[in-house]
């Protein structure tokens, strides 16, 4: 067993869950501060529903993000502004 088996271990097993291989692992988005144009990396290891913080690249204002993976393996993913 590798250290990545262990990983995914901690989820359980869906037959309709995708395979995480195939999860979209990019995405272009707007950011709600500036409406700069941006693609972030997602981490399609990190479970099919994921919420964390993330800094614009452009001006540099934190956003909530919120992504989650429906069972083809596209990724919905929705920002909020922080202050």
């Amino acid at each position: 067993m590798t250290m990545d088996d262990d990983f995914l271990d901690d989820e359980p097993l869906d037959d309709d869950a995708p395979d995480h291989r195939a999860l979209d692992t990019d995405a272009g988005v707007l950011c709600p501060h500036c409406g700069a144009s941006v693609t972030i990396t997602l981490d399609p290891t990190g479970g099919t529903v994921q919420e964390y913080i993330e800094d614009c690249e452009v001006c540099c204002k934190p956003w909530k993000v919120q992504v989650t993976y429906d069972a083809k393996g596209a990724a919905d993913v929705q920002l909020e502004g922080m202050e």
